[in-house]
């Protein structure tokens, strides 16, 4: 078990240095410069070259890389243009609202795709069965933000029972956090949850037609008992393969839900460092994004093993 992790672990700077290399082009051959940012449309020519200077973008793009990705290998990630502090500084201090919403979008998702996907699974074929599957399709079809704006006007501004926008840390309570977050957490989730929902009912009607189920029903076990209990577990590994992926889009996916309901997080961060040309920033940002993403890709295959031990882990 050790051995696999520390492989994975390893196999991660092979991506970091892949999607460094792609990060860093993308940002700096798009048109736009630091330095006319902070100086101003009015600043001379002369005033911009001497900024650029000293923020070292005169050097050649390779320099300028391996200067940078030097850094990232021991840990230094550069420090923010605009924000005057490291890029690991202004990375986490924005990591609670989005990880507060990614998990509260991720509970909604899980409980409502578990409770549809089973519901169609039990259900095969008949209207409920159609039902969730509309349900579902029409959950991926409609964009995030366009059922956010949708949930903003019927229960904040009509109804009025949550606020339309903004964001309170938890330490302002538990009630008064939730109800900030609820909103973009739905908007956010819908589409995760129909993604669930959908491979629920495909996992668990394999699993329903095995031999096993059968016999367990003949046998006059309940019907909850054979679903619940025997045949859930078995289709739970593609379903947890879905929720893993699915949670990483939360994470990486919610700067438009961030900026509809205005939450300070690590999407409104990348989206103001992109619109301020703030290239460190940017790119430690999207680094720590895909570092979080692989090493949850790595706990969903630790997982597997919990949900069932006659699956090994690779350990050559």
């Amino acid at each position: 078990m050790a051995k696999y992790i520390l492989q994975r672990v390893l196999s991660l700077i092979p991506i970091l240095l892949v999607v460094a290399v792609v990060v860093f082009l993308l940002i700096h051959l798009t048109p736009g410069d630091p330095a006319s940012v902070i100086l101003g449309d009015e600043a001379s020519p002369e005033s911009v070259a001497e900024l650029r200077a000293q923020l070292g973008l005169d050097l050649p793009l390779y320099q300028q890389f391996i200067s940078w990705f030097g850094g990232v290998l021991t840990g230094d990630l550069g420090d923010s243009i605009f924000m005057d502090m490291s890029v690991t500084e202004a990375f986490f201090s924005r990591v609670q609202p989005t990880l507060s919403l990614a998990v509260l979008a991720q509970i909604i998702a899980v409980v409502i795709a578990l409770f549809m996907g089973i519901l169609a699974a039990r259900k095969r074929g008949t209207l409920a069965d159609q039902a969730v599957m509309g349900i579902s399709l029409l959950g991926i079809s409609v964009p995030s933000f366009l059922l956010g704006l949708f949930l903003i006007l019927f229960f904040a501004v009509e109804l009025q029972w949550l606020p339309v926008a903004g964001y309170r840390p938890i330490s302002e309570g538990l009630w008064e956090h939730l109800r900030y977050l609820l909103l973009p957490a739905i908007a956010l989730g819908a589409m995760q949850a129909a993604l669930i929902a959908r491979m629920t009912r495909s996992s668990l009607i394999e699993v329903l037609s095995e031999q096993y189920i059968k016999t367990a029903r003949a046998k006059g076990l309940k019907e909850k008992i054979v679903v619940y209990k025997h045949a859930l577990k078995n289709a739970f590994i593609p379903i947890l393969t879905v929720i893993g992926e699915t949670f990483g889009t939360l994470i990486t996916g919610a700067s438009v839900i961030e900026t509809v309901f205005n939450i300070p997080g690590i999407g409104q961060l990348i989206i103001n460092s992109i619109e301020r040309r703030d290239f460190a920033l940017i790119q430690g940002s999207i680094l720590l994004i895909t570092i979080t993403y692989v090493l949850l890709n790595l706990l969903i295959d630790l997982l597997y093993g919990l949900l069932d031990p006659r699956i090994k882990l690779n350990r050559r």
